[in-house]
């Protein structure tokens, strides 16, 4: 799977990369050294986690779709505001709203180095 070359492009090419349900294809989306919020309340690093992270959220048996609701960048670095789901078929399985940081590589591509899958939800507190 190619990296994104726009970070606007990154929520749809990480949707596809879950949808793939490969844990490598969707690792070679982050910055592992980051943090992934992968259920509210807990945030981990490094790649042991993330993989970890990574196979939990794969193993909800679905289609994940990824709206962007905004993308906004300077430089190398972007902030995203997504809401996503995973469904199968009609039955909504997971839905949240979530904040994701992005920073551009050096072959140009971006990789979400923070991702707060549920940091956009109203009743959240920090």
């Amino acid at each position: 799977m190619n990296l994104p070359k726009r970070a606007e492009d990154a929520h749809a090419t990480l949707a596809a990369a879950f949808n793939t349900g490969n844990v490598a294809t969707v690792l070679s989306m982050y910055d592992v050294n980051g943090i992934i919020v992968p259920e509210p309340g807990k945030s981990v690093s490094g790649k042991e986690k993330f993989e970890e992270a990574v196979k939990a959220i794969l193993s909800i048996k679905g289609k994940m779709e990824i709206k962007t609701v905004y993308c906004l960048q300077t430089g190398n670095l972007a902030v995203g505001r997504s809401e996503w789901n995973i469904t199968d078929g009609k039955e909504v399985k997971v839905s949240a709203k979530g904040i994701e940081v992005m920073r551009q590589q050096p072959d140009g591509t971006w990789k979400i180095v923070i991702d707060h899958a549920f940091g956009a939800l109203e009743e959240l507190v920090a």
